[in-house]
Order: C-alpha cells, then structure tokens, then sequence
C-alpha cells in the first residue's frame, strides 16, 4: 500500500520528468540524421580482404563527418553514407577507408542521395502509433468489460496510453539531451527504439491491470475492501515479477551499450531508458492512476 499511499508523488515525478523532456525537445530539438536529411554514398570494394567493420567504425568517428553509417556489401566491399562531401572530404573518406593505403580499394560508385525517411513515412508511422493507440484502448476495454466498477473498462485502456505517452516521452527527452551536448543524430534506429518501447511497456501494464482484474473478480469471495487496496494488493503480488523481467532485460541492453559497436549505442541507451521508465510507469504511475480516477469519480 505504500505505493497508493503517496500516489500523489509518485505521479507528480511522472509529471515533472516528462514536462522537462517536452521543454528540452523544444528548446534544443533533433539532431537530425541522413536517414532524414539525405547525403552521399560511397561504394568500395576492397582488392584483397575486407577490414574489420569495429576498426573502420572508429576511422570513420575521428573525422569530424558526424553520423556515418557503414554497411558491408558482398564478399569484399562497404556501402558507406555520411553527409555531402566536399572533394578534399571525399578523398580523406577513401583515405581512412583503405587504413591509410595499407588495404587497397576500389570506389564503385560516389553519389548523392536524398532522405531515406521522407515525409510520407513519417506521417505513416505517426498515422500508424494513433491507430495502434485507439486499438490498445478498445482491446483492453473489451478485455476489462466484466470488471467496468468502480473504474469504466475504457479508463484503463485511456491510462495505458498515458504511460505509453510518459514511457517514450522520457527517453526522447534523454536523447534530445545526448542530441545537444554528444552530437546523437537521430536516425532509423532512433525510430525502431520507439516502438520497441511502445511494446515492451505496453505488456508490463497490461499485467498488472490484469492482476487488479482477477482481485476484482474475487472479492466478493474475501472481506469487501475499497478499490485502492485492491489495487495496492495487486501491485504487491507483480511488482517482483515486473521488476525482475526488466531487470534481465536492462542487463542484457547495458552489455550491448558497453560493449556492442559504436553504431547502436544510443540505440540500446534508448531501450535500457524505455525498460527503466516503462517499469516505473507500470508500477508508479498507471495503477496510482487508476485509484486517482476512483477517487475524482467518487467526489462527483
């Protein structure tokens, strides 16, 4: 109960971690990337063996050129993208690639090339999250229909989306940070972590309101006692299991931050935030929330 107990401050950090976030990406904004805003491709292939990508990764990083994604191609050669080049930046490019003429290469193809994410799929994807909501909320208000009182079966799809809102509004915040101050450029990967997070938190809620429902069913089997402690007991017999499924989940995302390429580093930052934060939401913000709405509808 002691989660119920201070809901009120545990949704006040909610509240505050998020308005912080919002502020930040209005202040500084995106770092945006080539996925977004186009620039040019290189082919190489390579006359005798293909180095190492983790080697090129770290060339590639000392030259100044901000995000460049490189992705082998064949047997000997790379695909390289990076932002349009000047000719002495062109040649420096070639340079690094062939470790400083020690790895002999042979340039394919040098082009200019326009966004891979344009606006159409943007608006896809935007289109796609706002659908995926309204179905979130009909599914669980189908799911919760026999258990609509005190709280209506709606209300619990409606605060889902809320902490599917806070979950991935805290790690774009962090990355906007990162975007500002470490040159994180947002990228495809930036998009594939958001809705990673998107189902990742989404089940963890889902859990513990299935709890509450199962308590729901069965207390007019045990002493009648009010919806907050309901709810309080719920979270008591899932928090464990929430926490250490993340857990795992966390470890393995920090491994691959710590040791993993230099490619998908914000990649797994961007997760191990979501997990971190989609958690805390479960626990802290959607099923306080739920005793919050109980207690307005009472006072109505």
């Amino acid at each position: 109960m002691f989660i119920i107990k201070y809901k009120k401050i545990f949704i006040s950090i909610s509240v505050v971690l998020v308005a912080l976030s919002l502020l930040s990406l209005f202040v500084f904004g995106f770092n945006v990337g080539i996925d977004f805003k186009g620039g040019a491709l290189t082919e190489v292939v390579y006359k005798t063996e293909r180095p190492a990508q983790d080697i090129l990764d770290k060339s590639l990083a000392s030259l100044g050129f901000g995000s460049v994604l490189l992705q082998p191609t064949g047997d000997f050669g790379y695909i390289v993208k990076t932002r349009d080049l000047s000719d002495s930046e062109h040649t420096t490019l070639l340079q690094t690639l062939s470790l400083n003429n020690n790895n002999p290469l042979t340039e394919m193809s040098f082009n200019s090339v326009g966004p891979t994410v344009g606006q159409e799929l943007t608006r896809k994807a935007i289109l796609a999250i706002i659908l995926i909501s309204l179905a979130i909320i009909c599914f669980i208000a189908f799911a919760f229909r026999k258990v609509s009182k005190p709280v209506s079966s709606w209300r619990y799809g409606l605060i889902a989306i809320i902490t599917l809102l806070h979950d991935v509004a805290i790690p774009v915040g962090l990355f906007v940070i990162l975007s500002h101050y470490y040159g994180a450029e947002l990228d495809t990967l930036f998009v594939v972590a958001v809705l990673t997070i998107l189902g990742l938190s989404v089940s963890d809620t889902i859990v513990i309101f299935d709890r509450i429902r199962e308590n729901l069913r069965n207390q007019n089997t045990i002493a009648k006692i009010n919806f907050g402690e309901i709810v309080g007991k719920s979270l008591e017999q899932s928090y464990v299991r929430s926490i250490c499924t993340s857990l795992t989940v966390i470890l393995v995302l920090l491994a691959l931050f710590f040791f993993g390429p230099v490619s998908t580093r914000y990649f797994a930052l961007m997760l191990t935030a979501g997990m971190f934060f989609g958690t805390y939401s479960s626990i802290f913000l959607a099923s306080p929330l739920l005793v919050l709405v109980e207690e307005w509808q009472k006072k109505k």
